[in-house]
């Protein structure tokens, strides 16, 4: 029974997200909000004798998210204020819209397989922030860097958190690369076609005023920040790599080297100016809201996942669709991706990795580099860009460009919808 109450909660919770433009609260709170009440029925609902375990298992990941995201946005905010940016905005020349959209698109796709999507997406939001004045424009091409950053993000190890999951557990291998790729790169492309014959015409792009970094900083220590600030986020996958930790322990350590460097850079200057271009600075610029959403989101997902409900539909699927069949597979998989624009794609995988653990090192669809585990990194990768909340990438956008749900329903699901089919249908076709 009280199982059944936190689903309610959630879809209710889910609504108000959804609505929050015409009900006029913000999505922040509601996400607190089913976060918190969603645990607190857990924990009258007697499924768990040791709730400080459950509260405790979830909230490691939920923290190394929020710290990823609390790191990368300070790096991103303090490039800002140093002016950085125009290093970017001053080699984009175009103002055509068809042009910009390629581009756009191009540079997410590529940067979040060497970054990841969320980061990019943090980078890609305040470019578009900082270049374009018509805040429609910059929902639209906030939209497609959220289709462009998760296709990219599903083709690399390192792209996405749950391609993360899978290949640290070796459930997939560096083969991830070449065999997803161009599902991925067909899932991006095929909604830029399809613009290709609908938009046209020039956009109204910001004349970007950086007068005050200008007379702060000289364009050597603009130039520094910047490239700093890049490498360091570059850094991320490269630190995972060579330790095995997670993340957001490279994006603290990168983001500890860029504040010591401007620190240096800005020692002699007057306090006044300083404390424009300091990190300090740039913390108090970082949008909040954001990664309280987060915060509230994961909590909500992660108690549904203590209460046996993702596991619960993890096995209908299995039961209902024959996973030890090929076809079985595929539909098992699109699925996941659909349900993952609803609920988070973490948990989701997290599901199918413990059930199916056992199978990992016997021959078939299941063993290592297997075409389930293969199928599951694109479509949990990709799945989620058909709502705005379904990714990191969404909810960090969503967030920081104050995208409105039912906006976001209503000009881009579709385009995601039909790229997340046509790079599934690739996939199976190359099966």
């Amino acid at each position: 029974m009280i199982t059944t109450i936190m689903i309610i909660v959630f879809v209710l919770g889910y609504l108000a997200i959804a609505l929050e433009h015409p009900i006029k609260i913000d999505k922040a709170a509601s996400a607190l909000l089913i976060g918190g009440i969603c645990w607190a029925l857990f924990a009258f609902s007697g499924i768990s004798q040791d709730l400080e375990y459950e509260i405790q298992h979830h909230i490691i990941h939920i923290a190394e998210i929020l710290f990823f995201l609390l790191g990368a946005m300070t790096i991103v905010e303090m490039v800002d204020v140093n002016g950085g940016f125009t290093i970017i905005t001053e080699k984009i020349k175009t103002t055509n819209k068809l042009k910009l959209i390629w581009i756009i698109s191009a540079i997410a796709f590529f940067f979040s397989a060497v970054l990841d999507n969320l980061a990019t997406a943090i980078v890609m939001a305040s470019l578009l922030n900082k270049m374009m004045k018509n805040k429609e424009d910059v929902w639209f091409f906030g939209g497609l860097v959220i289709l462009a950053a998760n296709a990219g993000g599903a083709w690399s190890p390192i792209g996405d958190v749950t391609t993360i999951m899978l290949y640290a557990k070796s459930y997939v291998s560096e083969r991830i690369i070449i065999d997803i790729f161009i599902p991925s790169l067909v899932c991006a492309i095929v909604p830029l076609i399809y613009l290709s014959f609908k938009v046209s015409g020039e956009l109204e792009i910001n004349e970007i005023d950086n007068s005050n970094e200008k007379t702060i900083n000289t364009p050597f220590e603009r130039n520094v920040i910047f490239y700093v600030g890049v490498l360091g986020l570059l850094f991320v996958p490269v630190f995972k790599i060579i330790t095995g930790l997670p993340p957001f322990m490279g994006m603290l350590l990168s983001l500890g080297i860029l504040w010591m460097i401007s620190e240096y850079l800005h020692r002699n200057k007057l306090t006044e100016n300083k404390s424009k271009v300091s990190v300090i600075y740039a913390l108090k610029k970082v949008d909040t809201p954001t990664i309280f959403f987060f915060l509230g989101i994961l909590l909500a997902v992660s108690s549904l996942q203590s209460a046996g409900q993702l596991d619960i539909l993890a096995k209908y699927l299995e039961t209902t669709f024959n996973g030890n069949s090929l076809n079985g597979i595929f539909i098992i998989n699109i699925i996941i991706g659909l349900l993952s624009s609803i609920v988070d794609n973490v948990p989701l995988v997290a599901g199918a990795m413990q059930m199916y653990q056992e199978l990992l090192n016997a021959p078939g669809f299941y063993e290592s580099d297997g075409v389930f585990w293969q199928f599951l990194a694109y479509c949990a990768g990709t799945g989620g860009s058909v709502l705005i909340i379904g990714s990191a990438a969404g909810v960090a956008i969503m967030g920081i460009l104050k995208i409105d749900f039912i906006w976001y329903l209503k000009n881009i699901s579709i385009l995601a919808l039909v790229g997340y089919l046509a790079g599934a249908a690739t996939y199976i076709l190359i099966q």
